[in-house]
């Protein structure tokens, strides 16, 4: 029987044991923690790091990729709520430089909510991969660039690009970067073990992340995207396949290199535990947890809520999409068909392979998932949380077939 680690309260047994199922067929590792009313009431961890040939065990900390995004969203929201940012300000406002290539009208909340434009980086512009990871280097290129589409009339995912763009906003507000900010203002009063931006001393600690199954060769995405459709000469989609292939090289070298995990790509290297994960969501929700409260019930209810009412993905990726495209709040996904969360209500960000954090106010839970595996994202619930996710929706008795955010 495959064994697993750490504590369940009472009643949540079945959540620990669905967990246990679908890591016994993990070449990796992974930890689950879930506050209720801030309170711990899951805190498991099993499998194993490979390239160590040890377990995975509670204080093991990995790669988080896109949850890094709610990290940043969470440094934002809380600029917010200080009065030190406006959602409706022109984003020169702050970053004079941004207004290159007719961005001077660009608000606060484009960024936030992925409707700017500037999903990737035209293949002209030259960004290699490790370029990712040094914000002097790519702000420049967004700086000037003409967006992919008009600000605020489509959204699509700014995989790569939202964290240097709000980060940058975190910055020229804060005087700190975001890993900074997010470090004094977050993890300091959480006392998380979550970064952006390792520290070296805390480097024994990590566990490499790896893939399970092969990479989907470009060739084969512009042969999927070429039969649905897509045009791909048009720039849009040359800039999409062009990131999307720097991307996936940059999250091999956060293995590979030390200095890029010191650095920070505040879309996908954070690197933490699912405690703090965990821990992080409990601070937004209810009367928070250990003492601290991040959000006031005003910034909670304004970040989950709908941002994206209205919008469809830009013109030529609409052919891409299968069903309704997953809505946003403040740079927080919201609940949708392959990514329900606990339904409606729900607010957080996924990340890669299936990492996972979120928040579920009314049932007063918030949870994190982290492991070292990586795998190409199905077009449905992740594998990785889908049966442990029905465990815990049953448990708190919300119904994941409403998954229509707030």
């Amino acid at each position: 029987m495959f064994e697993v680690g750490g504590t369940v309260e009472r009643g949540y047994e079945p959540v620990r044991d669905a967990f246990a199922e679908f890591q016994a067929q993990d070449p990796g590792g992974a930890q689950l923690c879930i506050y209720r009313h801030g309170k711990r009431v899951v805190d498991i961890w099993g499998g194993k790091i490979p390239e160590k040939n040890a377990p995975y065990g509670p204080d093991t900390i990995a790669v988080l990729m896109s949850c890094t995004k709610g990290a940043v969203a969470v440094c934002a929201n809380l600029l917010l709520q200080r009065g030190a940012l406006d959602i409706e300000a022109p984003v020169t406002r702050y970053w004079p430089e941004f207004a290159g290539g007719g961005k001077d009208e660009v608000r606060v909340r484009h960024l936030l909510t992925h409707s700017v434009g500037l999903m990737g980086f035209d293949p002209e512009a030259g960004v290699q991969p490790e370029d990712l990871f040094h914000r002097e280097r790519v702000n420049p290129v967004l700086e000037k660039m003409v967006p992919l589409w008009p600000p605020g009339s489509a959204y699509f995912y700014h995989f790569v690009t939202y964290g240097t763009l709000v980060g940058e906003l975190v910055r020229r507000v804060s005087g700190k970067s975001v890993g900074q900010f997010f470090a004094e203002n977050v993890a300091a009063p959480l006392k998380l073990d979550l970064w952006i931006g390792l520290p070296e001393e805390q480097e024994h600690r990590r566990a490499a992340h790896f893939l399970t199954t092969p990479q989907i060769p470009m060739d084969q995405w512009r042969v999927m995207f070429q039969g649905l459709g897509v045009d791909l000469d048009s720039r849009l989609l040359r800039a999409l396949l062009a990131t999307f292939e720097s991307t996936n090289d940059a999250i091999d070298l956060i293995n590979e290199k030390r200095e890029l995990r010191a650095n920070e790509l505040p879309a996908g290297n954070g690197i933490g535990n699912a405690r703090s994960l965990a821990k992080m969501y409990a601070s937004l929700i209810g009367d928070g947890v250990d003492g601290v409260k991040l959000f006031e019930t005003k910034t909670m209810e304004r970040a989950r809520a709908v941002a994206t009412a209205g919008l469809s993905a830009p013109e030529e990726l609409k052919k891409t999409q299968r069903g309704d495209p997953m809505p946003f709040g403040l740079g927080f996904e919201l609940p949708s068909i392959p990514k329900p969360m606990l339904g409606k209500g729900s607010f957080g960000h996924s990340g890669a392979g299936g990492r996972l954090g979120f928040a579920h106010p009314e049932s007063g839970i918030a949870l994190g998932y982290v492991r070292n595996t990586m795998f190409e994202m199905p077009m449905a619930c992740n594998p990785a949380w889908a049966e442990w996710t029905k465990a815990l929706a049953k448990i708190a008795d919300v119904d994941l077939g409403r998954v229509a955010p707030t």
